[in-house]
């Protein structure tokens, strides 16, 4: 009489393992990307909301004037203010408002790395003429 065989070979065993492992390196990969990118975006966010405060700030805590302002936030991240009066080139629509326009721009930059990050913001405000 014959026996069946019964079970894996060792070679379907050691098979098996090795597409396991293959399978578990890729998954590990995918969730480690995804947790660095869950920081990225963290960073940007807080980043995002420094420059929004600053261009909020712009004009309505002190009147537009050109200039700079350089300071420097918790957690590494610094942030620079530049007003400068907008030029439109066009003299007409510039002599019938009663308002300047003035180029507000925040840049926040974070990052002890080589290459710090930058995140840029520009608008325009008016203010009245004196």
């Amino acid at each position: 009489m014959k026996q069946a065989c019964r079970g894996f070979s060792l070679l379907e065993v050691l098979v098996a393992f090795i597409i396991l492992a293959l399978a578990l390196g890729v998954l590990m990969r995918i969730f480690s990307g995804g947790l660095g990118n869950i920081g990225a975006a963290e960073h940007y966010s807080r980043a995002v909301a420094i420059a929004e405060s600053k261009l909020v700030a712009a004009g309505v805590e002190s009147p537009l004037t050109a200039g700079e302002n350089v300071g420097e936030e918790e957690q590494g991240y610094t942030w620079r203010t530049s007003v400068q009066r907008y030029e439109a080139g066009t003299q007409p629509i510039e002599a019938a408002l009663p308002v300047d326009l003035y180029q507000v721009e925040v840049s926040v930059t974070w990052g002890e790395t080589a290459t710090p990050r930058t995140l840029r913001f520009v608008t325009l405000r008016a203010a009245p003429r004196p």
